[in-house]
């Protein structure tokens, strides 16, 4: 048994700060601010100006993905076109890979203000095949030898651009299959538990991670679930799978459904594809029958995908950014809900960038949750300038963060990785420094996105989420106590330590005993 004292900041329902908390076995025995007779005698860990809150966890990261480009060529530093070519030039001449494979080019952090194109990747990489996926996850850049080598007939679907070599939806959703299918397994979960490791670096206790991206026989999923059951180290791991055949998802044992990819409803403002109810901005420079967006599905497909989701029982969570997409979204989890009630769905919308008014009614009387990231309102890779050009007055409603939180809506926190890092710190930073006035959080209100709200969407705040008795002692130390730090201050906190059910997370687990461990616990919970 261990007793902590100073700042205990528990993250309750009622927003308690304490000064104890008694550690008993992994659990928590006691919070309060008069420490019982009992626990008086116990060695104690002094706090000494730091903070003690609840393990963060991050609601919506492509886990796989981040893994994987986290590993490998990053080009979001590149400050200009020549830059990011002698970037692509350099990782290439120093490995082996058959595919140079990159993550981060963006038209806005460049002086150039373009994207990379499939000439620069031609002189950067003329003699391998090389793919360098956009910032925000939606679009890549192929080089020419990619291009040859994607499978027959992507050239003929949405989003395939031959002579820019850029690549965005459906093209873009087929390229990544076949680019991630090259991608060795040894060195798949390598960079898994490299990631994992540098998750917990950052306070992350807990992850909803989703996946399914087109492998043969859903492989993607089955390694992902058997990483998840494997990790040495209690991390909660949540999957969702990314696929609208229900049956696929029943037949896994899996309680949740959805996500982006299968599951998105529309694009993004980087490619200015979300799909939106008014045009886009003429700066957008879209042809008339696309100025609008895309949604990628009729309303009868998402709806049909929703009943049918809801009445396995299914936990349900929806890609929708632009405005017409999050009606679609909320329309159909409501006919769902309307076909077959449930009490407790928790089904969520994942970004819900630029909500409408009617929308977000219906969410708090349907009790949908929105799976949010903050750090989007303080990207470099998508400023506000850009988002002004191209959706004008619109820009400040996005994310309206405490028009949400004022409605009652659940709002939980996360990061869309690898589009932003998977930092809770900096969403927290950003979710009380909003751009629009009036639409901050408060700092409590901010952690809340990070630690009970993002448990109850995941169906773990009995256990997990708060500091409270009787809980997992899932905990995370910070520098600082980031209710006496000014907002403006708050991403300079550092996370210097993180408990899993109240023992100090271990890095360096290897790749063997991860498989044996996920064997023997093929029924635990994911």
């Amino acid at each position: 048994m261990t007793v902590y004292e100073g700042s205990i900041i528990s993250c309750d329902a009622a927003g308690g700060a304490y000064r104890f908390l008694v550690e008993d076995g992994g659990r928590i025995a006691f919070v309060g601010d008069g420490l019982p007779e009992a626990y008086r005698g116990l060695p104690r860990v002094a706090l000494d100006g730091k903070a003690l809150l609840p393990a963060f966890t991050d609601t919506h990261i492509h886990f796989m993905s981040y893994a994987l480009f986290s590993a490998g060529l990053d080009v979001r530093s590149a400050q200009s076109i020549t830059e990011a070519k002698e970037t692509v030039a350099d990782f290439a001449g120093s490995r082996k890979d058959s595919i140079v494979l990159g993550f981060g080019a963006s038209p806005h952090s460049v002086a150039e203000r373009r994207l990379l194109s499939r000439a620069d990747l031609d002189a950067a990489c003329p003699n391998r095949p090389a793919y360098i996926v956009k910032y925000d996850g939606h679009a890549a850049i192929a080089n020419s030898a990619l291009l040859s080598a994607l499978p027959a007939g992507t050239a003929s679907l949405r989003g395939y651009d031959g002579a820019s070599g850029l690549l965005t939806q459906e093209a873009f959703f087929r390229a990544t299959d076949f680019v991630t299918g090259k991608v060795s397994l040894p060195s798949t979960l390598g960079n898994m538990l490299s990631a994992i490791d540098s998750m917990a670096a950052m306070g992350v206790g807990a992850l909803h991670s989703v996946t399914g991206v087109g492998f043969p026989m859903d492989l993607d999923v089955g390694l992902e679930s058997l990483f998840a059951r494997g990790i040495r180290n209690p991390m909660t791991y949540r999957v969702f799978f990314q696929t609208m055949d229900v049956e696929k998802v029943r037949k896994r044992g899996l309680p949740r459904i959805g996500g982006c990819f299968a599951t998105a409803l529309d694009g993004c403002f980087g490619s200015a594809d979300a799909a939106l109810l008014k045009p886009y901005a003429p700066a957008a420079g879209l042809a008339p029958a696309a100025a609008k967006g895309v949604l990628y599905y009729p309303d009868s497909r998402v709806r049909d995908f929703c009943v049918a989701s809801n009445r396995a029982g299914l936990q349900i969570e929806i890609h929708a950014i632009g405005d017409a997409a999050f009606d679609q979204a909320v329309s159909s989890i409501s006919a769902a809900l309307d076909d077959f009630p449930r009490d407790d769905h928790r089904h969520t919308i994942i970004h819900a960038c630029l909500p409408t008014v009617a929308g977000l009614e219906a969410c708090a009387r349907r009790g949908i949750a929105i799976a949010l990231q903050p750090a989007f309102l303080d990207w470099a890779q998508e400023p506000l300038e850009y988002l002004e050009s191209i959706l004008g007055d619109r820009a400040m409603r996005l994310s309206p963060l405490r028009t949400m939180r004022d409605m009652g809506i659940v709002m939980a926190g996360g990061s869309d990785a690898p589009c932003t890092v998977p930092d809770p710190i900096a969403g927290i930073h950003a979710a009380c420094n909003h751009y629009a006035p009036g639409q901050s959080l408060g700092v409590q209100e901010a952690l809340d996105l990070y630690t009970r709200n993002a448990a109850y969407v995941g169906f773990d705040d009995g256990e997990r989420g708060s500091l409270e008795a009787g809980k997992i002692a899932d905990m995370v130390v910070l520098d600082g106590n980031p209710l006496a730090v000014p907002v403006a201050e708050l991403r300079g906190l550092r996370v210097e330590g993180l408990f899993l059910a109240g023992k100090p997370y271990r890095p360096g687990q290897g790749a063997a005993s991860l498989v044996a461990r996920g064997l023997l616990n093929g029924k635990a919970r994911i």
